[in-house]
């Protein structure tokens, strides 16, 4: 797929089918994401691939839970785009254990080696994230960035055996869509592009 399509096709996709993905579609998705830029060429990514049910029935009730907990009753209360997302995001994540993987990207403090900071964590973990995910659209499966870390980090660094010297940059739960791709929804660049100044 021509790299340009599928920036403009790459929906989110918060409804996934249960069907496996293969074992040389993950194995690519993986290459994709190491193949992205990151600070001083310092590669300071890693992956957790979560694939077996029981763990993913485990990360499921408990952000299901406090997903709902939290954000259920704000879905009525919302504009109807934001409620559509809200309710795409809750059933994504009430449906986890059925989504056949799950992609948590992690990094360390690692660059500049002489001085590692945490700012370069996040322009190492973001660009190896949104490169799963363009390939997951160029092979026809669905994602969506999701930061489910952030309702519930400590649990997920227990169940996944994360340590705490790891930082978790995105959790990414990969599929076959249930509903169609199509164009994103985006503002025009002239709305947000600056020429030579301000």
């Amino acid at each position: 797929m021509d790299i340009f399509e599928a920036m403009e096709t790459c929906r989110a996709m918060r409804y996934l089918r249960p069907d496996p993905v293969p074992d040389e579609l993950i194995d690519k998705l993986l290459w994709a994401a190491t193949r992205a830029p990151s600070p001083g060429n310092s590669q300071g990514w890693e992956f957790v691939v979560v694939r077996d049910r029981d763990v993913m029935s485990q990360i499921g009730e408990l952000v299901g839970g406090r997903m709902t907990a939290s954000m259920g009753g704000l879905v009525d209360t919302l504009p109807p785009s934001q409620a559509r997302l809200l309710r795409g995001a809750l059933h994504l994540a009430n449906t986890l254990p059925q989504v056949p993987a799950l992609f948590v990207v992690c990094s360390r403090r690692v660059y500049p080696p002489q001085d590692p900071q945490e700012v370069f964590v996040w322009s190492c973990v973001y660009p190896a994230a949104q490169n799963l995910i363009l390939a997951a659209r160029a092979l026809g499966l669905g994602s969506t960035f999701a930061t489910w870390q952030t309702v519930a980090e400590t649990e997920l660094r227990e169940i996944l055996g994360i340590p705490e010297d790891v930082f978790i940059g995105a959790t990414i739960p990969v599929g076959y869509p249930e509903r169609d791709f199509g164009p994103v929804a985006r503002r025009p660049v002239a709305e947000v592009v600056h020429h030579d100044h301000w």
